[in-house]
């Protein structure tokens, strides 16, 4: 039972940080039909820009843990929504209708770009902000330990997919990204702005990814290369549960979770492999993903 309670708990938490990772990636695909491989990038810009913030502001004497949280938050935001907007205004928007493969090359070349602006601006050295990690200490479950910031990712991911859900089910802009989801040359011919409507989009994508950044920092180390690691496993999450789906984004994100804290606790050696593993299994029988739709070619 012991190891029960282990694997859930760590597949859980796991699960959360993935899916965050994997939201933004989700959102954008679901209603530009882009994959995204600059997403990656744009969770190490929120990670570096969350540490450098907090490192000033622990060095400067700052101890509060609230403000610690709003540097983090106010960090990711504003990285991610003004390299979000300069990359959907200036590269992106000059693309639209073109190949879904060429648009994938695209974003590659901007993740590319964007490490290597990265080592130019922070260099290649570790950058650390554990604090606020430390300073919520732990809390005991039944027998075992388990840290107070990890739980807090958990809410946070709850959070961030009920705010989701909610922004695309229940308000006026969610409705209006279904309609462009469904068929965006109706939408167009009904009068929405469509490039708009992506621009938003790519934002609020581009936001997601630096927030999951800021807040993995102080449970890291954030240094060169942490984007690419990042857009991997996100990639496997949102093909398992269906690319352009949140639930599936979610779903995805608890199995792969859940498989990879089994493999953690039972056989080690197979960490990496069972995440591929629970993707191909997946894929085999589900060709589009858990919650994916085969979309008509249009001619």
């Amino acid at each position: 039972m012991l190891t029960v309670w282990a694997i859930l708990i760590d597949g859980f938490i796991y699960a959360s940080w993935l899916f965050l990772v994997a939201a933004g990636l989700t959102v954008i695909y679901g209603v530009m039909r882009i994959l995204n491989m600059a997403h990656g990038s744009l969770y190490a810009l929120g990670a570096y820009a969350a540490a450098s913030a907090l490192g000033w502001y622990y060095a400067d004497g700052g101890d509060q843990l609230w403000m610690a949280f709003a540097i983090i938050a106010v960090c990711a935001v504003a990285i991610g929504a003004v390299t979000g907007l300069a990359i959907e205004r200036g590269l992106l928007r000059i693309m639209y209708g073109r190949d879904e493969i060429l648009m994938l090359i695209i974003t590659f070349a901007v993740l590319l770009i964007l490490e290597d602006v990265m080592k130019l601006v922070w260099g290649t050295t570790p950058y650390f902000a554990y604090q606020p990690y430390a300073a919520m200490g732990r809390i005991n479950i039944d027998v075992l330990t388990v840290s107070r910031y990890d739980l807090m990712v958990l809410v946070v991911s709850i959070v961030i997919g009920a705010g989701l859900w909610f922004w695309l089910e229940r308000t006026r802009i969610g409705k209006i990204l279904r309609s462009i989801i469904h068929d965006r040359e109706v939408s167009k011919a009904m009068g929405v702005n469509v490039g708009r409507m992506f621009t938003i989009t790519f934002m609020i994508g581009a936001t997601l990814g630096a927030i999951a950044g800021g807040i993995t920092a102080p449970i890291i180390s954030v240094v060169p290369g942490i984007g690419i690691e990042v857009i991997v496993l996100a990639f496997a999450v949102v093909v398992t549960g269906g690319l352009g789906s949140i639930t599936g984004a979610a779903i995805g994100a608890i199995i792969v979770g859940l498989a990879r804290a089994t493999s953690i606790h039972t056989m080690p050696e197979l960490e990496l492999f069972i995440i591929y593993a629970v993707m191909a299994a997946v894929l085999v029988f589900r060709p589009h993903g858990l919650f994916g739709q085969a979309v008509a070619r249009k001619i």
